[in-house]
């Protein structure tokens, strides 16, 4: 169960409390809704949502929590990055789904979580997701207020991501932005491409360090979020990341390397602005 209250000050005196969740305490319309029958209460007592504050009131909002349904607890190790009470950042491992699928036998991070929070209820509420075969920086929120601010964040271009990767070749020039939009290659295909009809999507790369073997080292920053971007943008100006079984081609049973090595957001409810890095291994290549 979460629980967040508040103090009325003088100028939000007489305003309704349906207003009040949404202005000052910063509840979206589906969590308003979440509450409003039994949820909300002022100086203790169980309000409905035509009710008025007033100057030194005091707001409680209590949500109800469950685990997580089908998602089993695993315990197995977690790499933490950040920890406080309202969100919790992992380093994800390459190879791990983010969350259980049908026809996935393998550990994931999600299940990984549920065991760290055990016995306690959770519920799993990733912030950002990434592929199984993509490392790095997982940001998880414990409640479902946090959960509903940091994605809308998030959906209105809130956050800054930057990842490196290891691509075919060297691009050039050794800085810039694709602009490209990207849609599915085909109806239930997983694999996207670039094209008119597609959704927006920017991707800035910046060649890092070229390797021995002529490929390169590239930062990468995400200005969108489509599914498989860097991918689809790296191949798209004929750098694919190197080992890549869908976007180029794969090298025996090896697979692409790219890590999510920051994210820069604004904390739930600090407001502080947050910024969290992991290296990535294979930098060092």
């Amino acid at each position: 169960m979460k629980e967040i209250s508040k103090k009325v000050t003088t100028e939000y005196n007489g305003m309704k409390i349906s207003e009040y969740l949404k202005r000052v305490m910063e509840l979206s319309v589906t969590l308003v809704k979440r509450v409003k029958f039994g949820g909300v209460f002022i100086n203790g007592e169980n309000v409905h949502m035509r009710a008025i504050v007033h100057t030194d009131d005091t707001v409680l909002v209590v949500l109800p929590e469950k685990n997580s349904e089908n998602i089993r607890a695993i315990d197995i190790p977690l790499d933490i990055i950040y920890e406080d009470d309202y969100l919790i950042a992992v380093n994800k491992p390459y190879g791990m789904p983010t969350h259980p699928s049908r026809g996935n036998s393998l550990p994931t991070l999600a299940e990984g979580v549920m065991a760290y929070f055990a016995p306690r209820s959770f519920v799993f509420r990733s912030i950002n997701r990434l592929d199984r075969d993509t490392s790095g920086i997982v940001i998880i929120a414990k409640d479902p207020i946090s959960a509903d601010k940091l994605s809308r964040e998030m959906k209105s271009g809130g956050y800054i991501k930057k990842y490196s990767a290891i691509v075919t070749g060297v691009p050039s020039p050794d800085h810039a932005i694709i602009d490209a939009p990207i849609d599915r290659e085909a109806e239930g295909n997983i694999k996207r491409i670039v094209c008119d009809s597609g959704k927006h999507a920017v991707t800035e790369y910046t060649v890092k360090k070229i390797l021995e073997n002529g490929d390169s080292l590239c930062e990468i920053t995400l200005h969108t979020g489509r599914t498989h971007q860097i991918r689809v943008h790296m191949a798209h100006i004929g750098h694919p990341l190197r080992n890549d079984f869908l976007y180029g081609e794969r090298n025996g049973d090896k697979t692409y390397k790219l890590h999510a090595t920051s994210i820069e957001f604004t904390h739930p409810f600090t407001k502080e602005r947050m910024i969290l890095t992991s290296k990535a291994d294979f930098e060092n290549e």
